[in-house]
């Protein structure tokens, strides 16, 4: 049986995120119908903060 479980070496460690209010309400799946890029833009903002809390040396 393959073990298929990920190990995140920094799996517990925080990240800190700042988004608007309403870019976390499009992360929860709400939808602005007059703005679409609202989700995209906090997406990029969440995978840039992963990045560089793993990129950056001594952590």
């Amino acid at each position: 049986m393959p073990n298929n479980s990920v190990q995140i070496p920094q799996g517990e460690e925080l990240i800190r995120v700042e988004m608007t209010v309403k870019e976390a309400l499009a992360l929860t799946g709400t939808k602005f119908n007059h703005n679409h890029k609202l989700e995209t833009d906090a997406i990029k903002k969440v995978k840039q903060s992963l990045e560089d809390k793993l990129l950056t040396p001594n952590h």
